[in-house]
């Protein structure tokens, strides 16, 4: 008899009571605790004068390892209270909590990486080679490198104590702003109030009514509420680009590429490989809008079906495809995702107050992730599903690292969901029987290249336009509205006839604070693990150890040096990736072909 796995997350097991939770409180009490105890050791902590230090360092380094544990498990939990019901007050009440106490020890860490930095060459060298250091050689570096690209002490713990309730709380703003929308649209003969996530789901309806109708009910509550979307993009921008300047920053992309462990040249060489072979894909949006009978593709068209798909999957099914073809990859991958579906890992039921979109975030005191996604039984959701399982196994192939050393870049972070994503999405592919069937699951891998080299590539030209005139001053949301359409166009290479001006206001991605620039570390993640893919296809079900080595690897070195030791490849050469987009380019010349055979 299979196991019915259930579609609701299983959150009281971590803290029993939600919001009210009193395991909770006494969890936060016992952290604010352990904050205090590491901040007294920060700030008795001197400049380390010799290799006598080294075990002094290590104690340290255990508190912050104890601290950031508890930080993690409570932000964790709140984070996936906050995207379970968005009108959950009291969890926005804890999330302000949580966050003011991660800015306390961001405050004590930054001391003792001040101290870090200071230390002489040569005694940092013999610490470094010290048997309780040397296995956080690349950690400690990197933290000695970030305290002299800072300000002084004082001035940091400024910014950092200010950043609660500015900088972060913007943040929090957007989130509360969405959470309020509320679309009331026909679906179906039906009167529905969606929110914005279930709205979103409706931009791949087979309709295109509904496409239309979900695209400008939505864009008329952005337009509504334009001003209050650009007040808090430009706060938030604002707020950074001063804090670069008072670095003496000259680069609005240092932060994120010092974040993703990569070179500027890398991140060239990636869009310059990119830009030179888009032609495919502009060739499949025309082709795209000739089937649905139009001149010219509409934003609100996308994501729509060519072809209407038989295929439903139920959860049930959909997690029991994705367990057959994690199979075949490899065993442990498996045994992880039957893991996650039985214990209630996933938060995957179609009801309203849900945040839109769909994460996974790690719970390091018990070893667990929880995933969030709004499952309404398309291919695209299972791949979605997949996508998130990737992400958890990355985290569950770290257990036996020190945690100090599993804080990967997010560059790096999407390769292991990609690639999960990417067995499932070519499994779907090859089972497929009818014709009809293989052009509608093609072109769900075609959309998702189209995603990456398009609109991601739009994001990133809109993100780095816009903070350039931030710099000169306040930009408005009609500004905000053509920059965003101009980006389109190039992103897409022509190949849309209309844009969507107010995607700047709709994308969270833009307001997210802990990382800047949440854009390129997709594109990268996808174009990276499609090289891993087609070695893990060359050796088969025996990559998996070494599959699992890389992800081992990928908080403790640079993705250029990632790569050279697991994949022997240069990467901030352009041929590295374009043979991950030639393998897209197969996808769409197979998609021409079998278009061309219906027709």
């Amino acid at each position: 008899m299979t196991v019915k796995f259930p579609e609701v997350w299983d959150l009281d097991v971590l803290f029993p009571g939600g919001s009210d939770s009193k395991d909770l409180r006494v969890h936060i009490d016992n952290t604010e605790s352990a904050l205090k105890e590491f901040e007294r050791m920060s700030q008795s902590f001197e400049v380390p004068a010799s290799l006598e230090d080294a075990s002094r360092i290590a104690d340290l380094l255990e508190q912050a390892k104890k601290v950031m544990q508890q930080l993690n498990q409570a932000g964790s939990f709140i984070g996936c209270l906050m995207a379970q019901n968005t009108e959950d007050k009291k969890a926005a009440i804890l999330q302000s909590e949580a966050s003011a106490l991660n800015a306390e020890f961001q405050t004590s860490l930054q001391k003792i990486q001040q101290q870090l930095a200071k230390v002489e060459d040569g005694v940092w060298n013999e610490l470094l080679a010290s048997e309780s250091l040397k296995d956080f050689s690349f950690v400690l570096n990197e933290w000695r490198k970030e305290a002299n690209m800072l300000l002084s002490e004082k001035e940091e713990n400024i910014i950092t104590a200010l950043s609660t309730d500015g900088y972060h709380g913007w943040s929090h703003l957007y989130d509360m702003l969405v959470g309020e929308i509320k679309i009331k649209m026909v679906v179906e003969g039906k009167e529905k109030i969606l929110s914005v996530g279930q709205a979103n789901n409706l931009s791949s309806h087979a309709e295109a009514t509904v496409r239309q109708q979900s695209y400008e009910k939505l864009e008329e509550a952005w337009t509504e509420k334009e001003e209050f979307f650009a007040k808090t993009l430009n706060s938030i921008a604002g707020f950074r680009l001063e804090v670069y300047k008072k670095r003496g920053w000259k680069s609005v992309l240092q932060e994120p590429l010092h974040i993703n462990r990569m070179k500027q040249e890398t991140l060239d060489a990636m869009w310059g490989a990119i830009s030179k072979n888009k032609q495919p894909f502009v060739n499949y949006l025309n082709k795209k809008a000739e089937i649905l009978g139009k001149d010219g593709l509409d934003w609100f068209d996308v994501d729509a079906p060519v072809t209407e798909s038989t295929q439903h999957f139920s959860y049930q099914e959909g997690a029991e495809f994705i367990l057959e073809h994690f199979g075949k990859f490899g065993p442990e991958l498996q045994q992880f995702a039957v893991q996650a579906f039985e214990r209630g890992w996933i938060e995957a039921e179609d009801r309203p107050n849900k945040r839109p979109g769909g994460f996974c975030t790690g719970l390091p005191m018990t070893d667990e992730s929880r995933i969030f996604m709004t499952y309404s039984g398309t291919m695209s959701n299972v791949a979605t599903l997949a996508h998130e399982l990737g992400h958890a196994f990355h985290t569950y192939a770290l257990r036996p690292v020190h945690p100090l050393n599993r804080s990967y870049a997010m560059n790096v972070a999407e390769t292991a969901s990609t690639f999960a994503e990417m067995i499932v999405a070519d499994a779907a592919v090859k089972n497929a029987q009818a014709k009809e069937e293989k052009i509608a699951l093609l072109e769900d891998k075609l959309q998702r290249s189209v995603a990456f080299f398009m609109n991601i590539h739009a994001r990133f030209l809109f993100e780095t336009r816009f903070y350039e005139e931030r710099k000169k001053g306040v930009v408005s949301s009609a500004r905000l509205n053509e920059l965003m359409e101009d980006a389109q166009k190039e992103g897409f290479a022509g190949g849309l006839k209309s844009t969507h001006p107010h995607f700047w206001a709709s994308k969270l991605h833009f307001y997210i604070t802990d990382v800047p620039f949440y854009n390129f570390p997709y594109t990268f993640g996808y174009l990276f693990s499609l090289s891993i893919y087609a070695k893990a296809l060359e050796e088969g079900s025996g990559f998996e150890e070494k599959y699992t080595a890389l992800l081992r690897d990928t908080a403790i070195m640079t993705a250029e040096d990632l790569a050279l030791k697991h994949l022997d490849e240069d990467i901030t050469q352009e041929a590295f990736w374009e043979k991950g987009i030639a393998l897209c380019v197969k996808d769409a010349e197979e998609f021409n072909a079998l278009i061309s055979s219906v027709e």
